[in-house]
């Protein structure tokens, strides 16, 4: 099928080559003329005897152009050289004056190289050890705030559990007490009560020996005197009770706390929290980067390949079992994962044979990613749960994600880590886990504090391991480097931006759907907008979702169940 005028357009919306009158894409450089060259040119620089034996790299390896700065001695001169024993940049003239005589002089372009690659390297330090040693330090604060939380609650726990206690034995020993006054208390009355009946009974007997003694006394009865011997009976003896006595309780608030425990100041010197030597950083720093030195020696190898000046359709296949496909992802054997809005996940081969088919609480977004290991990883956001499934079809859990729904998710070609896009109420962040499942990292604002996504859609791993991630309710493509730091953000080409499914290839690019415009954006792994690859001029249906395989093919797949391949690099 031909190209259209305004495909043909759009491809040259590219790095443009530096020659002159050439329009094609330069991704090389040449550091002795500072201007990018295309494949063409670049062949041709190298056979002009004036510019054969120039530095001519890819691009993304290109030197910096040394700034131009006026001598002010010499203003009609620009300051090139650089005297060793001054330290100070000379124009060509300065460096022949009787002060710099027998100096050491060097071009100083060479010397703003070396420079730019050691604050380069320091940069790559701050980036590599310095962010990540201290959010690893302040990951452990975080932990730490959790876990003195977690024991001082359980300290007020039992110590309310200890009151508690107290209260419950001091309401048992006063209700005894109390019990016991009430014992005794009868006890006492009723001996009194006694005591009582006693004299009671004695006054009565005296009453009526008295009225006996008045009978005796009269003088009708006086013989009765002589004839009765007068006896009183003694006064009956009673104990008098002896009251109880009550003896205070004597305690002192150190009583009491001795009684309910209490919370000791350690005496224990805390810790310095350990520091990772930049010299022995952690085994998933020296992972990461060597398999990004790795990937960027693959890169290298391929010096050779560029842009295609037009893009050429490969194939097309159905994919059985699903209705379309919204999500393509590439397993280990080379194999295709597509998915569509229902659930349904299915594996084919290149030719669009069914293999494998389940169903997922998944929908139209980027939920599932094929390992380096051959495993399938998929999430389910309704129960907050990410499954994997091992090329022997068992299923298990494999990280719960807490509060968090995860939607998107991508396993890391670089190291195997796996990036997961998630979302709870109005937030979403991007968070990283090793490949066993430990989390490693979070991503959810930028330096200002602002939030960096919104929904996140779709995700992808760049080859300098770059994150990716489509944000559809931004509508945005929002890149961070591996620390999380952001690197830049793309909005689209139109007034309205609907970025769907996203990948990157083996040059670090970065294709995106956008689905108000039905177009595959293709831009460089700096965020620069290169062509619209694809559009529906060139029969695609709204498409959804992209992958590149290893033999550089784009898959892309529509709203139909159609996946169309396509050859772009050359």
């Amino acid at each position: 099928m031909a190209e259209s005028s305004d495909e043909q357009a759009a491809m040259q919306q590219y790095l443009v080559c530096g020659a002159e009158d050439c329009q094609k894409n330069g991704q090389f450089y040449c550091n002795a003329c500072h201007r990018p060259l295309c494949e063409q040119c670049k062949d041709q620089h190298e056979k002009t005897p004036n510019t054969k034996n120039h530095e001519i790299v890819l691009y993304r390896h290109h030197k910096h152009q040394l700034p131009m700065e006026k001598c002010q001695h010499h203003p009609t001169r620009n300051k090139e050289l650089f005297c060793r024993e001054c330290s100070i940049p000379l124009c060509s003239k300065c460096s022949i004056m009787k002060e710099h005589k027998g100096h050491d002089i060097d071009d100083l372009e060479e010397i703003y190289a070396d420079k730019y690659a050691v604050w380069q390297g320091e940069f790559s330090k701050i980036q590599k050890y310095f962010l990540p040693s201290t959010k690893d330090l302040k990951a452990d604060i975080e932990e730490d705030v959790t876990e003195i939380k977690k024991i001082m609650k359980s300290f007020r726990a039992s110590i309310m559990a200890e009151a508690e206690s107290l209260k419950n034995l001091v309401d048992v020993v006063t209700s005894e007490s109390i019990e016991n006054t009430h014992t005794m208390e009868k006890s006492l009355l009723k001996m009194l009560k006694s005591q009582e009946t006693t004299y009671d009974d004695y006054i009565a007997y005296l009453w009526k020996m008295s009225d006996e003694f008045q009978e005796y006394l009269s003088t009708t009865n006086q013989k009765l005197l002589f004839a009765k011997t007068l006896k009183i009976h003694p006064i009956p003896e009673t104990p008098k009770p002896v009251p109880p006595a009550f003896t205070a309780g004597r305690f002192s608030k150190d009583d009491i706390t001795k009684l309910l425990g209490k919370v000791n100041i350690p005496s224990t010197k805390p810790e310095k929290r350990k520091i990772q030597p930049m010299e022995a950083e952690s085994a998933h720093m020296k992972s990461t980067e060597k398999q990004l030195e790795q990937s960027k020696k693959k890169s290298d190898i391929k010096q050779t390949m560029s842009l295609s000046s037009s893009v050429t359709k490969v194939r097309e296949y159905s994919v059985p079992g699903v209705d379309s496909v919204w999500h393509i992802s590439v397993d280990k054997s080379g194999r295709l994962w597509a998915s569509d809005e229902k659930g349904n996940l299915v594996q084919t081969d290149l030719q669009g044979n069914l293999l494998r088919k389940i169903k997922t609480s998944g929908k139209g977004q980027g939920y599932h990613t094929a390992t380096q290991d051959g495993d399938l990883i998929y999430t389910d956001k309704d129960k907050k749960v990410i499954y994997r499934m091992t090329p022997d079809k068992k299923i298990t859990e494999f990280i719960k994600t807490g509060d968090w729904a995860p939607n998107t998710i991508h396993s890391s070609r670089i190291n195997g880590d796996i990036l997961v896009g998630m979302f709870k109420d109005k937030e979403a962040k991007v968070t990283r886990y090793s490949k066993s499942g430990k989390e490693i990292q979070n991503i959810q604002r930028d330096n200002k504090g602002q939030d960096l996504y919104i929904y996140t859609y779709y995700i992808k791993e760049n080859i300098n391991g770059d994150i990716c991630t489509s944000d559809i309710n931004k509508q945005e493509v929002v890149v961070v480097n591996k620390s999380g730091q952001h690197r830049f953000s793309y909005t689209g080409q139109g007034s309205m931006f609907g970025p769907c499914g996203i990948c990157t290839d083996v040059l670090g690019h970065i294709l995106v759907c956008d689905g108000v415009s039905d177009t595959v954006d293709l831009l460089d792994q700096d965020g620069r907008f290169l062509s619209f690859i694809l559009s529906s001029q060139r029969g695609i249906k709204p498409p959804r979702g992209v992958c590149v395989d290893d033999e550089n093919n784009l898959y892309v797949g529509q709203l139909t169940n159609t996946v169309k391949v396509y050859k772009y690099l050359q």
